[in-house]
């Protein structure tokens, strides 16, 4: 349903907010090598959500990336907007391009209720309540947890 850069989009942000602080940002060498995303592909995706407002890049020495707003204000339909946009939750199921309420396709019906289940499911969850599962033992995540660095 999302794309790849989405994917890891999502996967840094996770990422960034369970291991940043006010004074400490994460470099983009760290998050490319501790989630096993290419460098440069995860560079553009960054920018990108620092253009969204999502993200602060800082430069020099002490430099890297941090959350522009509280992880608790970032909803992962943010970040899916981000990258990807909300047109997906738009699209037809099959890939039918005239697939429309009026004349669906023979999936639309079903596939809408999933679509608004995901819609619903990514607006509520934010980075916060995620890392909270994953610090918690809750859920299991590829992200190193602080106290195993």
């Amino acid at each position: 349903m999302f794309s790849a850069s989405c994917h890891y989009g999502l996967q840094a942000m996770f990422y960034i907010a369970l291991h940043s602080t006010e004074k400490n940002n994460v470099d983009l060498s760290e998050i490319a090598a501790e989630q096993s995303i290419p460098k440069h592909f995860l560079s553009k995706i960054l920018q990108l959500l620092v253009k969204h407002k999502l993200l602060v890049s800082r430069k020099g020495p002490n430099g890297g990336y941090n959350l522009n707003r509280p992880a608790d204000e970032i909803s992962l339909l943010q970040i899916v907007e981000a990258i990807d946009g909300l047109d997906i939750f738009d699209q037809c199921g099959i890939g039918f391009r005239k697939c429309n309420p009026e004349k669906p396709c023979p999936i639309h019906n079903d596939y809408k209720k999933i679509r608004d289940r995901v819609y619903k499911l990514f607006e509520e969850k934010t980075l916060v309540t995620l890392n909270e599962e994953i610090k918690n033992g809750e859920s299991m995540g590829e992200i190193v947890k602080p106290s195993e660095k």
